[in-house]
Formats: C-alpha cells, structure tokens, sequence
C-alpha cells in the first residue's frame, strides 16, 4: 500500500529549470532596471491658477505677433485670379484676327494686391471656335477653342513670377485615383498585359491586346488646356512676357520616370484622353512623351490632397512683368462641367513665406485670441471664486450628505 503513495524524486529539469539552470519563472521577467521596472523620475505638475493663467497670457501674446508676421509676408504678394470656365459662353467673338471683348463676371476674378488703394479695369475675354481641322492635324486640334483673356496689371511684378492653373471640385486624393498608376510602367518597364489588366491601373491599363502608356486614371485625367504667354499691349510694340516651363517641378520628380519606355510602339496606345494629342497613336513622327522631361506631367501625377488646388505651369525668375493691359491666350481641352468645377490662371509673386496663404496668420491670430480669452475667463472666475489649494473641506466625504 505504501508503494502506491510513493513519490518520484524528481530532477532539476522537472523542478522547471533548463539546461543552463535559469529557472523558467525567471525568463519573461524584464530587467531590473529603471527604465523597464518603471521606475523613472517623473514631474508632475500641480496645476493652479498662479501656473497656468500666465502660461495662457504668454503663449496668446506669443502667437498674436507670430501671426501678424504672417500675415503682413502673405499681404506683400500680389495675386491674380481669371476664372475661364464660361469663356465660351462670352457671347464676343473674334472677328478675322482681332477678339471682341466683353467684361468678365465679378465672381470669375479676383485681384490680391501688394496695394490694395490701386484701381484696375475690369478684366476681358472673348472666345473663338475653329472649324473642326482635319483629324491628324495635331497642332490644330488642341487649339480649336480658343479664348482670349485681357487684364490690367496696375503695377510692376518683381521676379520672379509665376503662372499656375487652378481646379476646383476636382478630388485627386480619392483613394482609388491615388493608386491608379505603375511604378514600374513609368520607371521604363514593359509591363506584361496581364500586369496592367490585374494591377492598380484598371480600368486604364490596356486597351485590347495593347498597353496604355502611360496608365491609370491620374495619367488619363491629365490637365492639357494650353495656357500662352502674355502679351502686353502697346500697340505696334506689343512684347510678350515670357513664362518658362522649366524648373516647375519639384527637385527629385524626374528620378520617377524613365527618359525612355521599354516597349515597341506596336505594342503601346496613349491614355483615351489623350487621342487629340495623339490622333494615330504612338507613332515615329508623334512617339510618346519623355516622361522624365516633362515637368507638366510630373507635376500633374503629383497629386492634391485638396479638391480645389493649383499647379504651376510656368515661371520667370529674370525679368518682371511690367504694368500695363495684357492678353493671354487659353485654349481649351480640359471639361470641367462633368464634375462641377472651375478652371482658372492664376499669376502671382512670392514671399518669404512662399505664394499666398493668410489662412495661417489668421490660424495663429486666432489660435492667440482663444488663448488669452480663456485665460481672462479662468483669471475672473478665480477673482470671483477664489479656492485654496488642497482644501480638505472640498473633499467629497466632507460636504454634507457624504460618506
């Protein structure tokens, strides 16, 4: 009977340890340190009256003149903003080459200028629509609609200048837009039919047996009005003045796109947007674009995380753009009515603190004025009810009723 209770004795591997003699309990234990024990030095901070009513005035008084500074930086840039959407229901026409011009809705411009006191005469446009030209005639195609804007600059533009084109209602984070492109297409890879039928450029990544290149909606919703160089009108010397379309993008850009794609020109077609461009497809006298060259298109595919936002489309950095009447010819390619939006041309200078922002002034003004309210409301409450600090009778088991 008594070998029915006798025990095992057992090993050292049984009691829990392991080859090395580390007890099991021993192995998540963290190390006894401070910083995993939890045991570091901490200050905590009694808040009261004395400590935060001043901390309130200050950072008020702090971010009030931060606040005008900005302000004051984005009040020194001059901005001017020509709505074209309607242009082609001006209701003026061009007669021969000469544009009969009528005024411009007041809600279709807007002047920012370094000096508000300056006048200006409204500005103008006029709209002309060729015949349709012939279907390979590249050039004319994209210049079929063509309206002419005319507006007074009443005072010099140092350099540099620059010209942007503006879109409103037009929702270029949206998730799927976002992804609707190929790293590799545009890094110079032939991607594989099935590649682009499975991958993020769907429903735009081929077209029969064919690749669209470049893929993807971003490419096919490319903006392609063209946008002239003003003219400044002076009669028989009229010059024109000159925005460049290099160095629009920014630093980096052209590293992803390829010089070159790595397809046969049999086996790519353009984006369907892009058929008035390309009326043949991609072909030896019309092949497709050096994307690393293109700054438009580098631009472009760098996507807004705003539905209304701009795009520089071209700049000077040597010359100012001096006063006087200007005409600037826009033809139109790029349908905004189908999403219920707005195009515009926007000619600006800059400042220390970039182009034209007075949102973040206003924010830190702003930001100032709740700061010092809430101080003046916590300094009168603490006049009308002061409280001591560590007051035992405010204690919840010391007020009447309490337990």
């Amino acid at each position: 009977m008594a070998s029915l209770f006798r025990r095992k004795k057992r090993t050292e591997n049984e009691q829990g340890d392991d080859d090395s003699g580390k007890k099991k309990g021993d192995w998540k234990r963290p190390a006894n340190t401070a910083f995993k024990q939890q045991r570091l030095k901490a200050w905590q901070p009694i808040l009261t009256p004395k400590t935060v009513l001043p901390t309130l005035f200050i950072i008020g008084l702090v971010f009030a003149p931060i606040g005008g500074l900005l302000l004051w930086g984005s009040a020194q840039i001059t901005q001017i903003t020509l709505d074209y959407t309607d242009c082609h229901n001006a209701g003026a026409n061009f007669t021969g080459t000469s544009a009969n011009f009528v005024d411009m809705p007041s809600s279709a411009v807007s002047y920012q200028l370094k000096d508000p006191t300056q006048t200006f005469a409204n500005p103008q446009w006029s709209f002309q629509a060729l015949p349709e030209p012939a279907r390979t005639d590249v050039a004319t195609i994209v210049k079929r609609n063509q309206c002419r804007l005319r507006f007074e600059l009443p005072s010099d533009l140092p350099q540099p200048v620059f010209m942007y084109y503006k879109l409103t209602n037009f929702f270029q984070n949206h998730r799927r837009y976002v992804q609707s492109l190929d790293v590799n297409q545009l890094k110079g890879s032939a991607v594989s039919i099935q590649g682009l039928r499975d991958g993020n450029c769907r429903p735009l990544g081929i077209d029969g047996d064919k690749a669209i290149y470049p893929c993807g909606l971003i490419a096919n919703s490319m903006f392609n009005d063209t946008l002239n160089n003003p003219v400044l009108v002076n009669g028989s010397s009229n010059s024109t003045y000159t925005f460049f379309q290099t160095g629009i993008a920014w630093p980096g850009e052209a590293r992803k796109y390829a010089a070159q794609h790595g397809y046969k020109l049999s086996e790519i077609v353009p984006p369907p947007n892009w058929r008035d461009r390309f009326p043949d497809g991609y072909t030896d006298a019309n092949p497709p674009p050096n994307l690393n060259a293109d700054e438009h298109f580098q631009n472009w595919m760098r996507t807004a995380g705003l539905p209304t936002f701009s795009k520089l489309y071209g700049r000077n950095d040597d010359t100012p753009m001096l006063k006087g009447t200007y005409e600037l010819d826009v033809y139109l390619n790029f349908p905004v009515s189908q999403f219920g939006g707005t195009k515009s041309v926007v000619i600006s200078t800059v400042s220390w603190i970039g182009g034209k922002n007075p949102f973040l002034g206003y924010a830190y003004i702003a930001a100032a004025g709740l700061f010092v309210l809430l101080a003046m409301i916590g300094l009168v409450w603490h006049c009308l009810k002061p409280r001591k600090l560590g007051d035992m009778n405010l204690l919840s088991w010391n007020q009447p009723g309490g337990r």
